[in-house]
Order: structure tokens, then sequence, then C-alpha cells
């Protein structure tokens, strides 16, 4: 008979904002060739983190998404930021997709790396797993250089997150002052 799980065993750390976003290493594309090479959230420190959460590779609306930032990559770069594709597919299921022209449903020219989260871990910590499916939801999360998560946004299935939100979002945060509803990159912040 084996010991009861102590609390600690038991909790699963959650995301929350204003908190150290959860660690992690995950497999990844970043040597598309070997597929050996892992990604860890310390491999972005003193830069912003896009983590964009995506159902499965190979399905109608994730296509969409993934090459939309990537497609305004340089841009994002320009932000100093990075992006990170997350699902719970292997990284070889990333790789054919990765290597499937995007007039076939898949994501050729990917200019930023795609992690497998396989067993959901990752995306439990930020509760967007779907248990019984074992898929994650469509959650978009802006992590500080500083490892702190500051935004965090769920989407149903069906819906397709937006770059320009995405963007005016992470250009608020970066001016570190309270930005109003509709602010846009060039307003002031409140009170400055």
């Amino acid at each position: 008979m084996s010991a009861p799980a102590t609390a600690k065993e038991s909790t699963v750390e959650i995301a929350k904002i204003g908190k150290p976003a959860p660690d992690f290493e995950l497999p990844s594309t970043k040597n598309i060739e070997t597929l050996k090479e892992t990604v860890k959230l310390s491999d972005y420190t003193g830069k912003w983190l896009i983590l964009l959460f995506y159902p499965l590779d190979f399905t109608a609306l994730c296509p969409t998404e993934i090459t939309a930032f990537s497609d305004r990559l340089e841009e994002i770069n320009g932000l100093g930021a990075e992006v990170l594709g997350v699902s719970t597919d292997s990284v070889y299921s990333h790789k054919a997709w990765i290597n499937t022209p995007r007039t076939e449903n898949g994501v050729e020219g990917l200019k930023y790396p795609l992690a497998s989260d396989p067993g959901g871990r990752l995306a439990a910590k930020y509760n967007i797993l779907v248990e019984e499916a074992n898929i994650a939801l469509r959650g978009l999360y802006i992590i500080n250089p500083e490892g702190v998560l500051q935004y965090g946004v769920t989407h149903a299935i069906n819906i397709g997150r937006s770059v320009d939100e995405t963007l005016r979002v992470l250009q608020a945060l970066q001016t570190g002052g309270f930005c109003a509803a509709d602010w846009k990159p060039g307003d002031s912040p409140i009170g400055a």
C-alpha cells in the first residue's frame, strides 16, 4: 500500500495573472530536422512571450491562426516579443504540418516553433485542457520579460484569435500605465 499523496504532490500549479508563469520544458520544432531541441520558459527571459495554445494540427481553423501570427512575426519581434505555439500533438505531427503547403491545410514556412504538450500538463496549468479529448482550447497568454503572466484570453474551439488585438494588448502592457478601453498604440495611458 502506497502512502497518501501530500498536499504539495496533489496541487497543480495554475497560471494566474500577475504571478510567475508556470515553468515548462517541452519537445519542440526548434530544430525541425532532428526534433531533439526542447523549448523552455527560460529561453524567453528578457523578451515578451506570446504563448499560443491551439487544439490540433491539420484542422480547418488552426492553420489560419498559426500562419497569421507567423506572417506578422517581424512586427511582433520588433516589439521585443516572440511567439510559441503549443498543442497536445507530437513533434512528429508538428513537423509534418510545417512541411505541408498552406494550400493543403498546412503551415509551411512557419517562422516560430511549435511545442508538444502530449499529456496536456501545461494546458492543464492554464486551465484550458479538454481532458476527455486531450486537447487545449484556444488560449493566448502574454508573459513579460521577467516571466510573469500579464494577460490571458481563452476562446471556444470554433473562434480564432486576432493578431491585431494581441499586438494592441502587448503594446498597452509595454506602456506600464493604465490603458482605457479601446486604447490604441500612440494614445497616452490614463494620467500620463
